[in-house]
């Protein structure tokens, strides 16, 4: 991670660039996992700046004094850029799909599968699907990430954004942004070798956290209980599920914020990583929601993991900003017996809004949707490349599981700008019978689907949603549909 400590991006300049590029890889960025930048200006050397990455690399805040460029030649599979200002060009290039959020830029070219607009000024007509653009104007309901900041007098801070409704471009356009400056006397500042009882205390006493870069495995989970507790993570902090326990439990209280956070599955199976609201909450927080600001997860890859659910949401109104779930498909402990895990993502709240959700590899049902009135913008998802056959890989008589499944008994939920790709590896005769599945009613729409079977056809996608949209499969490789059901 690199942070600019201003109030405003423009207040901390980088001559050259602030670059992430794909040369240890040949120009193959889909392993530029887990990097961020954000809240600074760059005056780019050349008149560009590099950003080459794939998923979990957020640019937040930032100002681009020049053009902008995706990739590095090679593949690429991001991306999130948000609250950020781009004068000239940006250039997607290889990149395959990437959600820009309330920003303004000068001038937007390319594009490959799925490239998704909210807020943003001069971004391009919606089109889907040649090109395939989708633009909405504005993000119904939005609060961005916390940050720290230092102020005129010297003192650190943590600025927490306000929460915009009907949003477009960026907080800082006119000046300060509307919000609230926090001083660090808030927070416990946390340090590697901090247990999970001391940091429960400290949220016990009204305190928020600030978690400095590091592994630090709990033995229990962190227990947020008061309204408004904030747990901005920096460098990516990760916190490691020890013997089975979830790794964060949030009661159904108002205002809470987790920033930036890894949260790690460890080899003891956790029935949930991450909980918001308990089962049946039902207390609304519409004034005050939860935000979920660079929020990831990971089962597996840094050596065994197991979750059967890595993400479960009960409290209503939670808005997540960018995610990205991920069941490890390659690293340590790796295998269709050994990083075991079923859902990304069960949403059981009402008005639920996620932009920018990257759910990847789960088992079964990735993800899962209960709650009335949610809203996705823009998905991105990834079948299990490892599944050992059709037996293995069955619900029930269907073959295979959605990608995006919305309950039966939902009937309102919309969602626009949805991927969802399969590469069966150990056995390309696989099918996946539907990427997306949600009931058919005048309330519930998906707008601007497409499914791949990558590789050249390593698999098929049978149906886009539900019975509708021709198969992804080895001759006909990338299939769209404008709307389902």
């Amino acid at each position: 991670q690199v942070s600019g400590l201003g109030m405003s991006p423009d207040d901390v300049v980088i001559n050259g660039g602030m670059r992430a590029d794909a040369r240890w890889r040949k120009g193959n960025a889909t392993l530029n996992f887990w990097r961020v930048v954000e809240n600074m200006s760059v005056v780019p050397a050349g008149g560009f700046n590099r950003w080459a990455v794939s998923q979990a690399a957020p640019m937040r805040r930032m100002h681009i004094r020049g053009d902008l460029v995706l990739d590095d030649g090679g593949w690429s599979s991001g991306g999130f850029l948000a609250d950020s200002r781009v004068d000239g060009q940006v250039r997607s290039g290889s990149q395959q799909q990437w959600l820009t959020r309330n920003s303004a830029i000068g001038e937007w070219k390319g594009a490959n599968w799925n490239m998704v607009f909210v807020g943003t000024e001069h971004a391009p007509a919606n089109s889907f699907p040649d090109p395939p653009y989708t633009r909405i104007d504005s993000a119904p309901l939005i609060r961005e990430k916390p940050f720290l900041f230092v102020d005129a007098r010297g003192a650190w801070r943590v600025f927490v954004p306000a929460l915009r409704a009907s949003a477009a471009g960026t907080t800082w356009a006119s000046g300060r942004p509307a919000g609230a400056a926090r001083p660090l006397s808030d927070f416990v500042i946390v340090k590697p070798g901090a247990s999970a009882a001391a940091m429960n205390d400290a949220l016990t006493r009204g305190k928020s956290l600030i978690i400095t870069p590091g592994v630090y495995h709990l033995d229990t989970p962190l227990h947020i209980v008061r309204r408004n507790t904030i747990v901005l993570g920096l460098g990516l902090a990760t916190l490691v599920a020890d013997g089975g326990v979830s790794a964060i439990v949030v009661d159904d209280v108002d205002g809470t914020t987790l920033a930036e956070l890894l949260v790690e599955a460890g080899p003891v199976e956790s029935p949930v990583l991450v909980q918001i609201g308990a089962p049946g909450a039902a207390v609304r927080h519409s004034s005050s929601p939860t935000l979920l600001s660079d929020l990831f997860v990971r089962v597996g890859g840094a050596g065994v993991g197991k979750a059967t659910r890595s993400l479960e949401i009960n409290s209503n109104d939670v808005i997540g900003d960018h995610l990205w779930l991920w069941r490890a498909d390659h690293g340590d402990g790796v295998g269709w017996t050994s990083n075991t895990a079923a859902n990304g993502l069960v949403v059981n709240g009402s008005d639920v809004t996620m932009y920018g959700l990257f759910v990847e590899h789960y088992q079964e049902d990735q993800v899962r949707w209960a709650g009335n009135r949610g809203r996705t913008y823009m998905f991105q998802n990834e079948m299990p490349y490892d599944v050992p056959g059709q037996t293995e890989w069955m619900s029930g008589t269907t073959r295979g599981f959605a990608a995006y499944r919305v309950d039966d008994g939902v009937t309102r939920h919309e969602a626009w700008g949805l991927g969802s790709y399969c590469f069966f590896n150990r056995n390309p005769d696989v099918v996946a019978e539907r990427a997306f599945q949600a009931p058919v009613g005048a309330g519930v729409r998906l707008r601007n689907m497409l499914t791949v079977s990558l590789g050249g056809g390593r698999g098929t996608i049978a149906h886009v949603i539900n019975q509708s949209g021709p198969a992804a499969q080895k001759g006909a490789t990338v299939q769209k549909l404008v709307s389902g059901p």
